[in-house]
């Protein structure tokens, strides 16, 4: 199993994760003509796309979903909150789940995790092939036990580090905007990123990618001091950016 990323951000957001002859998109904040630039950067086309799986209904991780998938007849799978935000409609098929229902879909298995973020039902995933476990966790306003026990043991882990919480708290953002970043039901900061590793037994994953960190509200030396007591958090750590998300990745 391998996995990728187009781009990781405010500004849009779509992950690859491939094994055998099964190819998904985790999310596409993107346009269509943007998210085929970034796939070829890749070698590869919308077409060998075998499904899009949409985390929640925020337009960064779903701007896109719906013309991608009308336009190359590419099916959607999303929770029935997320769907009954009509964020998606228009999309070729969508096939709806219950946050924590688990199926397969080719040569993975697709386990949900619900977890605390301002949307209607929105859900996170771990994956599942050949013996090999990725977790990708973004977009979430805290840690909770349920979360904790869905990552152990992954083999690899896409992980956000939205902010610092001085920077957002000294930031630009009008003070609604800062409670909602910061809150439960918003975006992990860099402490409580590193925390989770620290309940992960990080040292066992092969890849650590820090993701979803905020342009306005994150630095990297700052999310480098959060990960310091954690210790050797993975035997690679990767820093997903915007512009470019970060190349293929072995499990």
């Amino acid at each position: 199993m391998r996995f990728a990323s187009l781009g990781s951000g405010s500004k849009g957001n779509a992950t690859l994760v491939q094994a055998g002859d099964t190819l998904l998109m985790v999310d596409c904040g993107f346009s269509v003509r943007e998210t085929t630039r970034r796939l070829a950067r890749l070698g590869l086309v919308p077409d060998d796309l075998s499904a899009i799986l949409v985390t929640h209904e925020h337009s960064d991780h779903c701007a896109g979903v719906a013309k991608l998938s009308r336009k190359f007849d590419i099916p959607v799978y999303l929770s029935h909150g997320t769907a009954g935000s009509g964020r998606c409609d228009g999309a070729y098929e969508l096939r709806c789940f219950n946050s924590e229902d688990c199926f397969a879909l080719g040569d993975i298995s697709v386990q949900t995790v619900r977890v605390p973020h301002d949307a209607a039902e929105p859900c996170q995933y771990r994956f599942d092939a050949a013996g090999l476990s990725l977790g990708i966790l973004t977009d979430l306003g805290c840690i909770t036990p349920h979360v904790v026990e869905a990552y152990r043991h992954c083999g690899a882990l896409v992980l956000e580090f939205n902010h610092d919480q001085d920077m957002l708290q000294a930031g630009q953002y009008p003070p609604q905007l800062k409670r909602r970043v910061g809150g439960d039901w918003g975006h992990l900061n860099n402490m409580q990123a590193a925390d989770l590793l620290g309940h992960l037994a990080p040292a066992s994953l092969s890849h650590l990618v820090i993701a979803h960190i905020s342009e306005q509200n994150n630095a990297r030396p700052l999310a480098e001091a959060a990960l310091q007591p954690v210790g050797e958090c993975a035997r690679n750590i990767i820093w997903a950016c915007q512009a470019d998300g970060f190349g293929w990745l072995e499990v």
